[in-house]
């Protein structure tokens, strides 16, 4: 699979290589590589999701912020989380771009913020898959 440039449906291709126990890299067909286990230094498969949700609304709303703040603004986007243990699974994700707004009025402000979540509400494909929900299949093959 490391050679392939796309999946069978076009996307671009992403695997997984086992490292050791319980440890992963992660790698995608452009050369993109990520830790991902449970150990020291990995990312674990939960830490990536909310990444990707945080990481979703930064890149749908960046271009909005860059229009208000000027193309070299700072940000930092969090994302927090709540668990239900007893069903392993997440049950609410917050997510916070914090950047300097003060050069801006009250108005310019609510206006950014509102274009933002418009931005984020049209782009953000991470948030329409949760909201919607997902399909999902498990294969296992031998190919050694």
């Amino acid at each position: 699979m490391s050679e392939k440039k796309t999946s069978s449906s076009g996307e671009k291709a992403i695997w997984l290589e086992r490292t050791g126990p319980g440890s992963f890299v992660g790698r995608t067909s452009n050369g993109v590589e990520v830790k991902i286990g449970h150990g020291e230094g990995e990312f674990t498969p939960g830490d990536l999701l909310k990444l990707a949700f945080a990481g979703c609304h930064a890149t749908s709303s960046d271009a909005r912020f860059a229009a208000a703040l000027g193309e070299d603004y700072r940000s930092t986007v969090g994302v927090s989380s709540k668990y239900d243990k007893e069903n392993d699974r997440f049950t609410h994700f917050d997510v916070e771009i914090v950047a300097d707004l003060s050069g801006l009025s009250e108005d310019e402000q609510s206006q950014l913020r509102r274009r933002a979540e418009g931005a984020i509400d049209r782009n953000c494909t991470i948030s329409h898959t949760l909201d919607e929900g997902v399909t999902h299949g498990l294969q296992i093959s031998s190919e050694y």
